[in-house]
C-alpha cells in the first residue's frame, strides 16, 4: 500500500513540475492588423526539454465555419534554450470590414521524452485570443472603452459596446466591489455579468486589457 502511495505521489510531483514549466508564448492576445500580410509571435522555450510544438486556429465556439487563418510553422520541433516565431497568415474568409472578428489561437508543447515506467508526461496547451482588426476602424481601443454604455438589469450589470472593437476586461468594480470574472463585450454588441449580492447603484470603473496585453487607467461611470 505504501508503495502504491509513494508512486503516486512521485507522480504527482512530476506532474506539477512539468505543469509549471514548458514554452512561453510572446503575448496573451495576437491582434492581427487587416492592413499588414501577415502577424507573428514568439515562442521561446527556456527547459532543457525539447518539446513538440503544434499550433493552430480555432473558430469561436458556435460557428462552425473553419477559421480562416493559417500558422506557420504548423508543427516544429523546438529545442532546448531556443526560440522560434509563429507566423499567422489569413487564408480567405468572408470577414466584416467594418469590425473586429475574434477567433483562438492554441499552441501545445509536447515534451520529447523517453517513456519510463511510473511517470507522467504532460502535453501543455495555452489558447490566447486572436483578433482580426480590418484596416481603417475609426476610432481607437481605448475610445471604445470610454464609451461603453453600462445600466443595471435586476443582479446583473449589463454593458452595450456600440464601437467596432473587442473590450477585453481585466476588472470591473461597483462600489469599490470587484466583480466575478468578468470577460469581454464584442462590437455592437452587448453582455451581462452578475453583480455581487447585496450590491446597489453607485460608482462604476473599469479597467481594459490592452493589444499588448496590459491593463489600461480606470474608466469611471455611474450606474
Amino acid at each position: 500500500m505504501n508503495l502504491w502511495r509513494n508512486i503516486l505521489m512521485a507522480t504527482l510531483l512530476l506532474a506539477g513540475q512539468q505543469a509549471q514549466a514548458g514554452v512561453v508564448v510572446g503575448g496573451t492576445r495576437l491582434v492581427y492588423d487587416g492592413g499588414k500580410k501577415e502577424s507573428s509571435l514568439s515562442v521561446t522555450n527556456p527547459d532543457k526539454t525539447t518539446y513538440l510544438i503544434q499550433s493552430w486556429v480555432d473558430a469561436p465556439e458556435g460557428d462552425k465555419t473553419k477559421a480562416p487563418f493559417i500558422i506557420t510553422p504548423p508543427l516544429f520541433r523546438l529545442d532546448a534554450e531556443q526560440k522560434n516565431i509563429l507566423r499567422v497568415v489569413r487564408a480567405g474568409g468572408d470577414l466584416p470590414a467594418d469590425k473586429e472578428s475574434l477567433y483562438w489561437m492554441n499552441i501545445k508543447a509536447i515534451p520529447a521524452a523517453e517513456k519510463k515506467a511510473n511517470t507522467l508526461q504532460i502535453a501543455v496547451k495555452t489558447r490566447i485570443k486572436l483578433i482580426y482588426r480590418p484596416r481603417g476602424l475609426p476610432g481607437t481601443l481605448a475610445e471604445a472603452a470610454a464609451g461603453l454604455q453600462w445600466q443595471r438589469s435586476g443582479n446583473a450589470l449589463v454593458v452595450t459596446n456600440p464601437s467596432a472593437y473587442y473590450v477585453n476586461f481585466f476588472q470591473i468594480k461597483v462600489n469599490g466591489v470587484l466583480l466575478k470574472n468578468p470577460t469581454f463585450v464584442a462590437p455592437r454588441s452587448s453582455a451581462r455579468f452578475d453583480l455581487p449580492a447585496g450590491t446597489s447603484g453607485g460608482a462604476l470603473s473599469w479597467e481594459i486589457i490592452n493589444d499588448y496585453g496590459g491593463t489600461s487607467k480606470p474608466f469611471i461611470g455611474h450606474i
